[in-house]
């Protein structure tokens, strides 16, 4: 046969099966045989032409080349099955490293192997190296085959002994017209030390060379016909066309590599000898920055062989296409500069395989090497971090600056590992401070609470005056961002003051105090209540934060202008961007006392935005633009790490200035935003929001189900004050349900301290004034509520839209039987700027209408129920129309409360407020006989059929007007209303007024 090269990427492959073929298949894997992987037509078609010409009397000589783990040995053993299969008696032989220096070994395994007798015994040391030794065996391996085709197989021909393979070579020299298939297997890039083998095989007219490559995306694809394309495509990055790596992907269960994966990867290592060992655990380490030239000087070794090592690994299908880049679906090539490991599998096992301080250590090095080379700052940090060292004078910037990095591409587990290493790489509080700060802004993205943590040390600090001004702005900031007003305000006073004052000076006497306190019992009992309630109507004499405690001019002084320029004062506007939504936070002056129902101071003597401006609401003059900017801003709003903030503002003014209804869908979407990009933190904010929105609707069993799954998600369950919030929402649902004891479970909680001075305490404190309310114990609730009047002036916040503190306040006293208290109240919030609110004036109302004569009573809640239903509050609306049906009952309309308190009724029950609907119709459960009081929704071409104004003046009869009292609100006459209602009843075929569906709302417009 004339001396020749195949070189073999795929072709077909087709197991076979049939049990008179000459190629059977031997032993059974992943993919029924191994050998199914290596089935090529061209290959067999080798094989069967060498093994016939070995029956036949022509001798042959077969050299199998490729790199590790693609199938040289599995090819060889084949062969040898094959050959058995025929006849033939077949030699096996294998080189190791460790025999290498023990001469004659390969030839020992062969004559071990042939039939007793047959083969001379192994010579003595004098005599192997003679030429008359060797000529004999070649003399007996010819008788040998003079009786059956002898095939001799050779595996690792690169660790075959020096003088085994010179027998070798004589052995071909001397059976060339003998039954003699001599096939040897030697790893591409791995050669002996004695070239006289190799040279003299060349020149061998009979020689044969077969190459066995990677196989390709489409060899992998045809292997595997029931596989979908992006699985053999993940098979093959994985692998990188290497048929062992491949056989083990297939063994792994699951989508992601395993034991069997690493542990094919550790054998391809092994195999390649321990050089390259050793310069792949570089390669592990360098990752990206795995070149040449690194590799060499990270090892010590010379760039040839490192050269040498990245070609093997390579060629073996364990590189990389692209530094960094993630394994992709190349041909198998030479190896280029900057290759890592092709899989982070594959790179753990050798990092994992490596003595700890040894890996550390080449970290070390590693970074040292890369910062040499201007690789980026990631690549760096990653070093840096992997040897957990800090002792460079430029580690600190780098981490910092790869964090950041990892945060633009939302690597938040990245950015905080080296953030914490930059923590303990910090050489005073100050910088200590700065990266605090800045792990809290990264891990509100995934845990509100663990963000409130991280400010814990740089507030420690600043309470021990050893905080530096430039930390300051950071700091108030980041607690502006998570609600704590009062601790964010201190921290600008520090600023401003020029750190002259400790945290807490110049505060005003009884503020700030722990949500734990008691709040009744105390010297004075109701008579300080309500003297308390008295003095929260006044706030004139309450010092907006800040107040003459800077120049009034706003001027510094030269040192502290030089100080600035020289950087180590912030600008004058620390919380400047914070508030980037709402232009209205920067209208008003810090220094001026906050009046009931204004809006927060916006700016500072020195021109910083109040911490408060983040939760503000606009003046009405601005309410309408900034509703309009608000829609607007969130049509084109993106979540990112300056965009949160704005987002937050622009929802709570579309839910309190513009309806709970416009902006439930768009806290829906942010919060699906936020799921998206795995920010479990904001992702609490916005579902927070979205829970709130849900019970400004009145839709009770919503708000409950959405504040428990964020409660149930987050890391650390409860003991956030962000979180609180959500569970002051959560306590709130479960009590107009009529579930006190889940409630009282939730309040169970612990709470941080710092509560009560953030604006989410006083979500928390309504909520547990609303359970107090519940559960009798009045003069608790009382406290909850005054308190959370008296931080909503002093924060210059009072704006009973967001938080109707009065209503509550005056639910509290009329439950103590302080009607007067409680009517100067509701008197003062029907003053304020939010008067006008639908949802304002109609719980303002409901209330006030119990304090007044019957006849004063219905007119009064008549007007509730009509602002109620236009607020969209559905549990409001139930207890107006509750306490609209008692009155009529008690004014002697019974047929007219019945059909009221019906209609509450169902209202109270499609909100989930079961405790509700027992009020309203004791015992009444639903269910029974149909009646025409009970009937169903009317069809819905039925009410289509209804033109506009006989909706709304059915909805209005539906509502319990009557016939007067809505020709007074729609401006007909009695005599029109009449008749709109009989071509109601007429065309809903129902008998009158009684027989009005009581959902006959869901199918009408909303009125005005």
């Amino acid at each position: 046969m004339k001396n020749s090269r195949v070189s073999l990427k795929h072709c077909s492959i087709s197991p076979v099966s049939d049990s008179r073929s000459p190629f059977r298949t031997h032993g059974t894997g992943t993919l029924g045989d191994l050998m199914v992987l290596f089935r090529r037509a061209e290959e067999l078609s080798l094989l069967n032409a060498l093994i016939d010409g070995c029956t036949e009397g022509n001798s042959g000589l077969l050299l199998i080349e490729g790199a590790v783990g693609c199938g040289k040995s599995e090819f060889l053993e084949t062969v040898a099955v094959n050959a058995e299969y025929r006849g033939g008696i077949v030699l096996r032989a294998m080189g190791t490293a460790g025999e290498r220096d023990h001469q004659l070994g390969v030839l020992r395994q062969l004559i071990a192997d042939a039939p007793a007798g047959t083969l001379p015994a192994p010579p003595s040391p004098e005599e192997a190296g003679r030429i008359e030794t060797m000529r004999l065996f070649a003399a007996a391996v010819r008788e040998l085959s003079t009786t059956a085709p002898v095939v001799i197989c050779v595996d690792d021909l690169h660790h075959v002994d020096e003088l085994s393979s010179r027998y070798l070579l004589h052995l071909t020299r001397g059976t060339r017209q003998a039954k003699v298939l001599l096939v040897l297997a030697e790893s591409v890039h791995e050669r002996g030390d004695d070239p006289l083998l190799r040279t003299e095989l060349l020149r061998l007219p009979h020689f044969v060379r077969l190459r066995l490559e990677r196989f390709t995306p489409e060899a992998i694809r045809a292997m595997l016909p029931d596989r979908t394309d992006s699985e053999t495509d993940r098979l093959h990055r994985a692998s990188g066309g290497n048929p062992l790596l491949l056989r083990a992907l297939l063994q792994d269960p699951g989508s992601r590599p395993g034991e069997a994966y690493t542990q094919a990867v550790l054998a391809c290592l092994h195999r390649c000898g321990s050089a390259t060992t050793e310069l792949a655990e570089a390669i592990a380490v360098l990752d990206s920055l795995a070149s040449t030239p690194h590799v060499a000087r990270l090892t010590g070794a010379t760039e040839t062989a490192a050269a040498r090592a990245l070609t093997a690994l390579d060629a073996a299908g364990l590189l990389a296409a692209e530094p960094g880049a993630p394994p992709g679906a190349e041909e198998p090539g030479a190896a280029e500069p900057g290759q890592g490991l092709r899989h982070p599998a594959a790179r753990a096992a050798v990092l994992d395989r490596m003595d700890p301080a040894a890996r550390r250590a080449l970290h070390r090095e590693a970074a040292l090497l890369a910062r040499a080379a201007g690789a980026p700052d990631t690549a760096v940090a990653a070093q840096l971090l992997a040897a957990g060292h800090t002792g460079e004078e430029w580690a600190l910037p780098v981490l910092r600056s790869a964090a950041d990095q990892h945060v633009a591409d939302g690597a938040l587990a990245e950015a905080t590992a080296l953030l914490r290493l930059a923590h303990e790489a910090c050489p005073d509080d100050a910088r200590r401070a700065e990266v605090s700060v800045r792990l809290s802004v990264v891990a509100g993205r995934t845990d509100p609470a663990a963000a409130e943590r991280h400010l814990a040390e740089p507030l420690a600090a600043l309470a021990a005056g050893r905080l530096q001004p430039r930390v300051l702005g950071p700091l108030a900031r980041a607690l502006a961002a998570q609600g704590r007003i009062d601790e964010s305000t201190e921290v600008l006073e520090r600023l401003a003051a020029g750190e002259g004052r400790h945290p807490g000076e110049g505060r005003h006497a009884g503020e700030g105090r722990h949500l734990g306190e008691a709040r009744h019992g105390g010297e004075g009992g109701l008579a300080g209540e309500a003297r308390a309630a008295g003095d929260v109507r006044h706030s004139g004499d309450v010092r907006h934060p800040g107040e003459g405690r800077h120049p009034a001019d706003g001027r510094h002084s030269a040192a502290e202008r030089e100080r600035r320029h020289a950087g180590d004062v912030p600008g004058d506007e620390p919380l400047d961007g914070l508030s980037a939504f709402p232009q209205w936070a920067a209208s008003g002056r810090r220094g001026a006392p906050a009046e009931p129902g204004t809006h927060p101071a916006g700016r500072g003597a020195r021109g910083a935005v109040h911490p408060a401006a983040l939760w503000a609401l606009p003046v009405e003059a601005e309410e309408g633009a900034a509703v309009q900017a608000a829609d607007l801003f969130l049509r084109g709003a993106t979540l990112a790490e300056g965009t949160v903030e704005p987002v937050v503002q622009a929802l709570r003014t579309l839910l309190h200035l513009d309806g709970a209804g416009r902006a439930l869908p768009w806290c829906e979407a942010f919060a699906e935003q936020a799921a998206r990009r795995g920010a479990t933190g904001w992702q609490t904010v916005f579902a927070g929001l979205l829970a709130e929105a849900r019970l400004r609707l009145g839709d009770l069993t919503g708000a409950a189900a959405t504040a428990a799954a964020v409660l149930g998600a987050a890391p650390a369950r409860g003991g956030g004050i962000q979180l609180s919030a959500v569970a002051g929402t959560l306590v709130r649902a479960y009590t107009a349900m009529g579930r006190p004891e889940e409630a009282a479970a939730v309040l169970s909680r612990p709470v941080p301290a710092q509560l009560t001075g953030s604006i989410h305490g006083l979500a928390y404190l309504r909520a547990r004034g609303h359970y107090a309310l519940a559960t009798s114990r009045f003069h608790a609730a009382l406290g909850d509520f005054l308190d959370i009047g008296r931080h909503m002036k002093r924060w210059g916040l009072d704006r009973p839209r967001v938080l109707p503190w009065r209503t509550d306040a005056a639910e509290a006293l009329l439950r103590l039987g302080e009607t007067h208290q409680a009517d100067r109240f509701l008197a003062d919030q029907l003053t304020t700027r939010d008067a006008a609110d639908p949802w304002v004036r109609g719980m303002s109302l409901r209330l006030r209408a119990s304090l007044r004569e019957p006849k004063e009573r219905q007119a009064l809640l008549t007007k509730a129920v009509d602002d109620l239903h236009r607020s969209g509050d559905q549990y409001e609306l139930a207890r107006a129309m509750g306490d609209f049906g008692q009155v009529l009952r008690d004014l002697g309309e019974p047929a007219r409360a019945a059909m009221v308190n019906r209609r509450a009724w169902h209202v109270a029950k499609e909100c989930g407020a079961e405790a509700l609907c027992v009020k309203i119709l004791p015992g009444h459960t639903g269910d029974g006989p149909r009646t025409p009081e009970a009937s169903d929704a009317p069809h819905a071409d039925l009410v289509a059929s209804l033109s506009e104004s006989e909706k709304r003046v059915a909805l209005l009869a539906v509502h319990g007007h009557t016939n007067r009292e809505i020709a007074q609100k729609l401006y007909i006459t009695v005599s029109t209303v009449e008749q709109h209602l009989t071509r109601v009843y007429r065309k809903l075929e129902i008998p009158g007024r009684q027989a009005l569906p009581v959902d006959f709302h869901l199918g009408v417009a909303e009125f005005v």
